[in-house]
């Protein structure tokens, strides 16, 4: 199996795979509950078998049975879609180093994958929440019923 070299990455191939979980983010927040953990469990149950014929013989096939099991859970957790994430990325990092990239002609797709998924795991691990409602701020006053004013800022 090839061991791919960890060489100074150029910048882009750092930021670029931030910026693609964000828009995967973006796009995939913009799904109603519970269809977007619907769409977030299977998008992991994919991603669970990008690998097979991967370089890693019969343990792509357990891996992809841990990610099956991971994105079932994931119907009604989104700490497991995370943690399914959190595997996937292990698993980039593990096929960076001794398999077979994940884009066959990208030598450091894998890598990539390693850099995004992580992003992705962070927000499931959030709950997940629209980005618009990350946008949306509430008012002090509408935390904290009954406070107003100046005594909602003192609590």
């Amino acid at each position: 199996m090839p061991m791919h070299a960890l060489a100074t990455l150029p910048l882009v191939e750092i930021v670029a795979p931030v910026v693609i979980a964000l828009l995967f983010i973006v796009a995939t927040s913009a799904f109603t509950e519970p269809h977007r953990q619907h769409c977030m469990a299977i998008m992991l149950a994919g991603a669970g078998a990008a690998y097979l014929n991967g370089g890693l013989g019969l343990w792509e096939f357990a891996f992809t049975a841990v990610m099956t099991s991971c994105a079932c859970q994931g119907l009604s957790s989104y700490r497991w879609i995370g943690l399914g994430w959190l595997l996937h990325t292990a698993w980039d990092v593990l096929h960076h180093l001794y398999g077979n990239p994940i884009v066959p002609f990208s030598a450091t797709s894998s890598l990539g994958c390693a850099i995004c998924d992580p992003v992705i795991a962070v927000w499931c691990f959030a709950g997940a929440p629209a980005v618009s409602d990350l946008w949306r701020r509430q008012p002090l006053d509408a935390c904290q019923p009954g406070l107003r004013g100046k005594e909602a800022s003192l609590s």
